[in-house]
């Protein structure tokens, strides 16, 4: 009996291997980790806007509405719990695009405002914050091409036979991905370049 118990577990390893169940829980993992590194740069991102807005105001009090725009925008991102789950929920992940982009749209309406104060661009904190917002949004897009490929290649697997009766079987479903409309607007970054003003290094990343 026991030597039949262990054949019976042995053919039910060889059917889960052959059946894409093993390469499945590859593919999970690297959505996961995928979906991790978005969140942190994203949470990078969100880190730089009180020192970014703190120091415009050093030298444009007067661009209030485009400093309540930039808080609104950073509230909102920070309303929505960035876990793991939310990655698998459709209306969530929706609604995550929709506040990133807010917040990267305000933040290029702040940026823009360095062009009416000469002073303020030639500030080397600023222009270090500068140097630092445009190599996280490059993270950001590299983070976020990275993470549609791995969902693009976990739903393949799952929806193609034999893989479908495995996924149908242990309860692996399509996950959820980036609109092709947003990842056209992703493509291109807030606008950080000042023509002229040399960035000081920036800070190393966390």
């Amino acid at each position: 009996m026991k030597l039949l118990r262990n054949l019976v577990l042995l053919l039910v390893a060889i059917s889960l291997c052959g059946c894409g169940y093993n390469a499945m829980q590859r593919q999970d993992e690297a959505v996961k980790a995928a979906w991790s590194e978005v969140l942190n740069q994203y949470q990078r991102r969100a880190d730089l806007v009180p020192n970014l807005v703190a120091t415009v105001k050093g030298y444009a009090q007067h661009e209030e509405k485009v400093f309540t725009e930039v808080a609104d925008a950073r509230a909102r991102v920070g309303s929505i719990q960035m876990t793991p789950a939310l990655a698998n929920d459709p209306q969530a992940l929706a609604k995550f695009q929709a506040a990133q982009g807010q917040l990267g749209n305000a933040l290029s309406r702040l940026m823009a405002v360095s062009e009416n104060y000469p002073n303020l661009k030639a500030d080397g904190l600023f222009q270090n914050l500068q140097a630092q917002l445009e190599g996280t949004e490059n993270r950001i897009t590299v983070a976020r091409q990275r993470y549609v490929q791995a969902v693009q290649d976990y739903n393949s697997m799952i929806r193609t036979f034999p893989n479908n009766l495995t996924a149908k079987m242990f309860g692996y479903t399509v996950k959820p991905n980036f609109s092709v409309q947003d990842e056209q607007a992703i493509s291109t970054a807030p606008k950080v370049d000042f023509g002229g003003a040399a960035p000081a290094p920036a800070a190393s990343a966390h």
